[in-house]
């Protein structure tokens, strides 16, 4: 039999009563309010599992739309009631009899890959829409020997920032290769070697830069952010205030964003954009755009339903790709990128474990200066004292 620890989940009878509060008036919605501290009965050990302590996670977009319901209420069609969080850094406690990667003692890092299809990529993600799957925003967890990449902790990063990265460098790394390879099928690098990328937002964005960036292309962020503008700028990063074109309200913003682009590039535009492929910045995207150009996802943030001129995109030959996760192998090779590429900014508050519902509400109204870090142990082992900050 396994051990029971505390967890935090999403019921979907919470939903509704956060819903009927504000009488339908999401702007009003506290997602604090629907994850709530549970218990959980870890399953018992098996063969090629690992029994783990969670020692930090990051606060990811997926558990803000499982809160809120708003592309799908996954809760009630998992049953229910989910236990979130799919990014996790913890400590090995036990393994199986077959497992072979890791030990106890050993530091390791999680990804979200629930069900690989016959290529590698996921059809569904752990913790979120892969049945029965639980979730690591909890003390402790057993999951399979798969799920496990060793933590790098010699890549330079300090603990919080390994933390950040597990969810949100394979998104970045996925998104980066396959807008590369796809602009590269057009226009080869004969042709055009050095690009003008753009991205929008929050910490996947920032990775797909410091991508650009380290390949040698010219890289923008787009972010009404200052603190998180100036991060990047740090890194040769160029910023661009998105609350000086009204967050992309009217078309009239979007023009003035589109003239401000043609500018900054000498008149070239964006070869690569990675945005949200809807919401706000998807029409500012498609106008940066230049010929041959790329726009890919970095989430579906706000909605399910892209519209959009198909004839304008392909008299520009233009090319939108909607992308998932990374496959396992490409986690591990976004893993090796830690502190050489990857460098995330880290926002300045470390949450406690009781405080990761108001860390998702402040996420939720974008009021962090970086990616949120929850730490969960408040005693941490040895092998990581020396890149706890």
């Amino acid at each position: 039999m396994g051990s029971s620890v505390r967890a935090y989940a999403i019921r979907a009878e919470g939903i509704a009563a956060e819903r009927e509060r504000v009488s339908g008036d999401m702007n009003k919605f506290d997602i604090a309010r629907v994850i709530e501290l549970s218990d959980l009965e870890l399953r018992a050990v098996g063969p090629r599992d690992v029994h783990m302590r969670i020692l930090a996670v990051s606060a990811e977009h997926n558990v803000d739309h499982a809160a809120l319901a708003d592309t799908a209420n996954i809760a009630e069609a998992r049953g229910g009631k989910i236990y979130p969080g799919n990014s996790a850094l913890g400590e090995v406690l036990a393994v199986g009899a077959e497992v072979t990667r890791f030990r106890p003692g050993d530091i390791v890092i999680t990804h979200c890959n629930g069900e690989p299809d016959s290529f590698g990529f996921p059809s569904r993600i752990w913790a979120y829409d892969q049945p029965e799957s639980i979730g690591w925003y909890g003390e402790e967890a057993v999951v399979g020997e798969w799920q496990l990449i060793p933590a790098p902790l010699e890549c330079g990063l300090n603990l919080w920032e390994i933390a950040a990265l597990p969810l949100r460098a394979p998104t970045a790394y996925h998104l980066w290769r396959r807008a590369l390879g796809i602009f590269r099928i057009k226009v080869p690098r004969e042709r055009r070697a050095r690009l003008n990328v753009l991205g929008f937002g929050g910490g996947v964005s920032e990775l797909f830069l410091m991508l650009a960036q380290a390949e040698g292309h010219r890289a923008f962020f787009c972010s009404g952010s200052p603190a998180r503008r100036e991060a990047l700028e740090k890194l040769g990063i160029q910023g661009i205030d998105q609350k000086a074109f009204n967050r992309f309200a009217t078309q009239d913003d979007v023009r003035a964003f589109r003239t401000e682009i043609r500018k900054i590039t000498d008149g070239e535009d964006m070869h690569l954009v990675c945005d949200m492929l809807r919401g706000p910045v998807f029409s500012a995207g498609i106008a940066a755009c230049a010929r041959e150009g790329v726009n890919v996802s970095a989430g579906w943030q706000l909605s399910r339903v892209v519209d959009y001129n198909s004839a304008t995109l392909s008299v520009k030959q233009i090319t939108l790709d909607h992308t998932h996760y990374e496959t396992i192998t490409g986690c591990n090779a976004a893993t090796e990128l830690y502190g050489s590429v990857f460098r995330p900014a880290i926002h300045k508050e470390i949450y406690s474990f009781e405080d990761l519902p108001r860390c998702m509400r402040e996420m939720h109204e974008n009021t962090q200066t970086g990616i949120p870090i929850v730490r969960i142990a408040t005693d941490l082992p040895k092998a990581v004292s020396g890149i706890v900050p």
